[in-house]
């Protein structure tokens, strides 16, 4: 892990760093609270500048959730991106558009998560796309 930048939460011990892979077991043995106040914690020791430090860690926290569950299309978008030129850390936020992205959508239309169509978007992305559209923003 990077020295004092990683992120531990209570008991557990489990320190996240988001350029590395987590232990999928270790993690999914984690409640969710856990595991964001994990990402928190990573962010604010790397001293990384957040307008919603709390939303970032939800974010992180659920790709890396899917990623350790074993959801297909979240796995091949991160190692895609990766192998695209985005190291892991800026690979899960690519993902993390993606699922922001569709969470909105169920909030404002009030329908149920469309899962064939979050994984369509999520076989479609590409770093180069991500960071044309992240730059717009």
């Amino acid at each position: 892990m990077l020295g004092g930048q990683s992120g531990e939460c209570g008991d557990s011990g489990m320190r996240y760093d988001p350029d590395k892979p987590i232990d999928p077991g270790e993690w999914l043995a984690l409640d969710e609270m856990e595991q964001q106040l994990i990402v928190e914690r990573y962010h604010k020791h790397a001293h990384v500048r957040l307008p919603s430090p709390r939303m970032h860690a939800i974010m992180h926290a659920a790709i890396e959730t899917q990623i350790a569950d074993g959801r297909a299309s979240a796995s091949k978008a991160l190692e895609r991106m990766m192998a695209e030129g985005l190291d892991r850390h800026d690979a899960i936020h690519a993902v993390g558009s993606v699922l922001a992205k569709h969470m909105y959508a169920v909030m404002k239309n009030r329908e149920p998560f469309d899962e064939k169509a979050y994984d369509a978007d999520l076989d479609a992305l590409s770093a180069e796309r991500w960071l044309t559209e992240s730059r717009e923003d």
